[in-house]
């Protein structure tokens, strides 16, 4: 796995576009879901935004503010 998987994904979202946050860290659509989780316990986050704008999806997958990076990777 490349350590870059572990640093926050600079991604446009789209208003009110639903959008699915990779949980498991297979994906290799990271930082969003691809379906490399089927036949295991994780669950990809459903989740959409009130603006269209840059954000920054986490990486590591210890954020407290999932989807969003909260500098956990630190």
């Amino acid at each position: 796995m490349s350590s870059n998987i572990f640093k926050p994904f600079k991604i446009k979202l789209e208003k009110d576009r639903p959008y699915f946050w990779c949980t498991c860290g297979l994906s290799e659509n990271q930082p969003l879901c691809d379906g490399k989780h089927k036949n295991s316990e994780y669950k990809p986050l459903n989740f959409k935004v009130e603006e269209t704008n840059d954000y920054f999806l986490c990486g590591c997958k210890k954020t407290k503010k999932q989807p969003f990076c909260d500098g956990s990777h630190k």
